[in-house]
């Protein structure tokens, strides 16, 4: 089997610090060849991969400014494109745009929804519902008007997160600083529970930032801006809890299960896929405010960190998210 993953370009495939798309699409494609499976990746010029790679945005045009975004995404995406023949089966993590397409060649193409930026965008799957196939990342994250082969959870490297069975003393927010991640709740219910917390995350809305989340920044409540994967580890393992306040509809949330990795559990706000990641009460708790997720805090001891580390194990590995992909392809291809 003959695999072209494609990726973003918004960053690195892997991503030095942020990156979610393209953590997922790595380990992704590190996972098939693992399994024996000839995968291109199509991504930024200096991305690192074990398959083959071919790029034609020299750097993420995150990090360098001087490249036209718009301009090369049309060379990324018709570079995979005018090569489609050469492919048994074109796996697509770029979002809407490569549909656009996909009546134009013969190889079929999977598409995984990482998550809707605007219902404005739902015409364009809608076009295509019948003529590709759609993978969903939770079961809350699909919309209505569309068809779905399967629901494939994300999985991580769990072997890059290590667990730790002590509790720490301080809470952690792993997120892009914006208002639908909840910086601010999270500070306000560090503020209530007396606790430390340690934000970590890439600061996508600038303006929120200024007036909601530095003005309180002080010796208990800091910012550390992006965190690599090293960082990431040392930070969740030693957390006491992460909070996840989030205020719209999480398609899946990286960082929830990179902290149940290590062992930390997770309060979150009933929204999105919480309550698919989340066990109430075993790896974690879901609440619908600032009250409750601060009253919660005291209930932390009676999870189990090693319970917390099962479950990423049991659901949320590289491994069965690989396997998961490779029974999508086989399943199109057989048809």
């Amino acid at each position: 089997m003959k695999v072209a993953m494609l990726s973003p370009i918004a960053w690195r495939t892997p991503p030095r610090h942020y990156g979610p798309w393209e953590r997922v699409v790595s380990l992704i494609t590190e996972g098939l060849v693992k399994e024996g499976i000839d995968v291109t990746l199509f991504a930024t010029s200096d991305s690192l991969t074990s398959g083959k790679l071919r790029g034609v945005c020299k750097s993420p045009y995150e990090e360098d400014k001087s490249i036209d975004a718009k301009a090369f995404e049309c060379l990324h995406i018709s570079e995979l494109m005018e090569h489609a023949n050469e492919f048994d089966i074109i796996h697509n993590n770029y979002d809407f745009l490569p549909l656009s397409y996909s009546g134009l060649i013969k190889t079929p193409m999977i598409t995984t929804i990482h998550g809707f930026s605007s219902p404005k965008i739902i015409p364009v799957y809608k076009k295509y519902n019948e003529t590709t196939d759609y993978v969903s990342i939770s079961n809350a994250d699909r919309c209505t008007d569309l068809d779905y082969i399967r629901t494939v959870y994300h999985g991580i490297d769990i072997e890059n997160f290590t667990v730790n069975s002590e509790q720490g003393d301080y809470l952690v927010y792993f997120g892009r600083i914006c208002p639908d991640k909840g910086t601010s709740e999270a500070i306000q219910v560090a503020k209530k529970a007396k606790m430390k917390l340690i934000i970590a995350g890439i600061i996508q809305d600038k303006m929120y930032y200024e007036e909601y989340v530095k003005p309180f920044l002080n010796d208990d409540i800091t910012y550390i801006g992006c965190a690599n994967p090293e960082e990431r580890d040392s930070i969740l393992r030693n957390a006491y809890a992460l909070l996840h306040p989030i205020n719209f509809s999480e398609p899946f949330g990286l960082s929830v299960v990179e902290s149940m990795a290590c062992g930390t559990p997770v309060i979150a706000f009933k929204r999105g896929s919480m309550s698919e990641i989340i066990e109430d009460g075993k790896n974690g708790f879901i609440v619908s405010n600032i009250e409750e997720m601060a009253e919660k805090l005291k209930d932390i001891k009676s999870i189990s960190r090693q319970a917390c580390r099962d479950t990423v194990v049991k659901r949320f590995s590289q491994k069965r998210m690989v396997k998961d992909y490779i029974e999508v392809y086989n399943e199109i291809l057989n048809r």
